[in-house]
């Protein structure tokens, strides 16, 4: 499959193993991420080294113009995303009781608004394309509340009903937009958590591995999900 896909939030973690997976399946890869210089080079290393070619997109999908002044040069000049995966988000955990204005607005920036202000550069493009695919990456704590999570749960739980809406805007111009919820991945947004009791709550008895998303994602990108819309996909070992 050729084309370009756009992750963000993409030098480590979810993102990474991501990209990795699409440029496997033949995508050029448009890398998004904040400030990790060493790390994203490195995806981008293996990426290449894989046969595809990877752009480096440094900015903060939290901020609109930021978004804007990277992404909208390069889709007006023609090159526009088939794919693109919203993936970039964080956590400021604190009970809602002692939760701060910044944590609460930071995180709804980066993981709702980021999802706005990526994804408003280049719709109108992939629009008049009449094809492509959304991936928004959501959590478990969009559909079952975590104590400490507020904030996070309330942006992811955004994220997933914005992915609906955005799905009956765009399926009559064949773009397919849904939503991935992973559960408890090892990554470093697992930091700070108790895992030893959060295991045990997992019916697989056992966290996953960011390859495990990517490759739903793979699959959702794929022509083999080619009747998939407006759907949140759970992946988290069986956690209810």
């Amino acid at each position: 499959m050729n084309g370009i896909a756009l992750v963000t939030g993409a030098s480590r973690g979810i993102g990474a193993a991501i990209a990795r997976a699409l440029a496997r399946d033949g995508f050029d890869i448009w890398l998004n991420y904040r400030s990790s210089d060493s790390e994203a080079e490195k995806v981008k290393k293996d990426i290449e080294t894989s046969g595809r070619e990877c752009a480096l997109l440094k900015f903060d999908v939290a901020d609109y113009e930021a978004a804007k002044s990277v992404l909208a040069p390069l889709v007006s000049a023609g090159k526009v995303p088939y794919a693109v995966i919203n993936n970039a988000g964080f956590r400021k955990d604190n009970l809602l009781v002692w939760l701060s204005t910044e944590e609460w607005k930071s995180v709804i920036n980066v993981n709702l608004d980021g999802f706005f202000n990526v994804t408003k550069q280049v719709l109108p493009f992939m629009l008049n394309k009449r094809r492509g695919r959304i991936i928004n990456i959501a959590s478990t704590a969009a559909h079952s509340g975590m104590a400490g999570l507020v904030n996070y749960s309330a942006a992811k739980a955004g994220l997933v009903g914005a992915t609906r809406a955005l799905a009956l805007e765009t399926a009559k111009r064949n773009i397919l937009v849904n939503v991935i919820s992973p559960g408890f991945i090892e990554t470093d947004i697992l930091d700070g958590l108790p895992m030893a009791e959060i295991i045990k709550t997992i019916p697989l008895g056992k966290t996953g591995k960011p390859e495990d998303v990517a490759e739903l994602a793979s699959f959702l990108c794929s022509d083999k999900a080619a009747y998939i819309t407006g759907q949140a996909i759970q992946i988290n070992g069986g956690l209810c």
